[in-house]
């Protein structure tokens, strides 16, 4: 069995694909102690509240043990694009790409046979990729920006993946789906809400309020359109002007038979994105955010009674890597392993 570690591990959206795919996650690490109590609760692993950067390799090999076949895995925030570690980018100012060096730094320290990273599509353009790729000395190396929607993420969403193996060449391969999965073949059956409500079965399935213009907004607001169905006294200043031509998704509605927009860390909110539910007059809960990053209905993020914190909780599902494409990493790494052991 493949032995791995998840760095930057977050709520587990990565640990429980992998998990799901048969590989035997053994901790996470995360320096946002939001994470630990998702993160234990969902997946058959240890959770260390620690940064990264602090770790050795040392450390790495000591959770692997004798395992015959070890991963490092991880999706290693990027400072420019990322709220991670607010407190450590204060006392680390002007190094935007430390984390990815310590992941780089690790990969090198403890010598995984095989290396995962999921990471914003951005990153490929930027030299401290390159770096990362350099240090990968040994390692057969595929990279690609991947469609998300194609390993069954109901979602618009462009990723980075990276894999990487000692045992020979390694490549994602696409699934191949008739169709991709909808917006309604996943949350439509979820109890209806009014926009403030809170599903009294299911803390996170809990709508934000709207002010009383906003609601009339999405009222006026067509699955698939924006603000420019409205009429002209609902619109915003910013869009009577020229530059409100270039965001034509703001207060946009999601559509049951097609794919949602990429959740984000601001998902929660109406005049975020097109996050607008596709008939109920309300913005989609954190339940429903979870369930199109392809968490399972029943993924616990909160203990029992603890008050629901929308921007704590749509950040850690926002930057969460969705379970199914860390599933189909995971398969991929299974098949390679099997095929390089015979």
């Amino acid at each position: 069995m493949i032995a791995g570690i998840d760095l930057f591990c977050g709520v587990g959206g990565l640990t429980h694909g992998l998990q799901q795919a048969g590989i035997d996650v053994k901790l996470g690490i995360d320096v946002d102690p939001a994470c630990k109590f998702p993160y234990r609760s969902n997946n058959k692993a240890q959770f260390i509240h620690r940064d990264v950067i602090q770790l050795s390799g040392t450390d790495i090999r000591r959770v692997w043990g004798d395992a015959k076949i070890t991963l490092l895995a991880g999706c290693a925030p990027c400072q420019p694009f990322s709220t991670y570690s607010r407190a450590s980018r204060k006392s680390r100012p002007n190094q935007k790409w430390d984390l990815v060096r310590a992941f780089a730094r690790l990969v090198g320290e403890s010598q995984p046979d095989l290396v995962t990273m999921e990471n914003v599509s951005q990153l490929v353009r930027h030299k401290v990729f390159q770096e990362f790729l350099e240090g990968l000395s040994g390692y057969h190396i595929w990279y690609s920006v991947v469609d998300c929607s194609e390993y069954g993420v109901p979602q618009t969403r462009k990723r980075l993946v990276l894999m990487a193996s000692k045992l020979g060449p390694i490549s994602l391969a696409k699934q191949r789906l008739s169709k991709p999965v909808t917006v309604g073949q996943v949350i439509r059956r979820l109890p209806a809400l009014n926009a403030g409500d809170v599903d009294g079965f299911d803390p996170i399935h809990h709508a934000c309020h709207l002010s009383p213009l906003n609601l009339k907004r999405i009222q006026a607001s067509k699955p698939g359109g924006s603000w420019r169905d409205w009429p002209e006294e609902l619109l915003a200043n910013c869009h009577r002007k020229a530059s409100g031509e270039t965001y034509p998704s703001v207060y946009g509605r999601m559509e049951w038979d097609s794919l949602a927009p990429t959740i984000t860390t601001q998902c929660f909110g109406y005049g975020n994105g097109r996050f607008g539910h596709p008939e109920q007059d309300r913005a989609i809960t954190l339940r429903e955010a979870a369930m199109l990053q392809t968490f399972p209905r029943s993924y616990k993020f909160l203990p029992k009674d603890e008050k629901v914190i929308f921007y704590i909780l749509g950040r850690l599902i926002g930057n969460a890597v969705p379970v199914k494409l860390a599933k189909s990493i995971g398969c991929e790494f299974i098949k390679h392993v099997k095929a390089h052991s015979t």
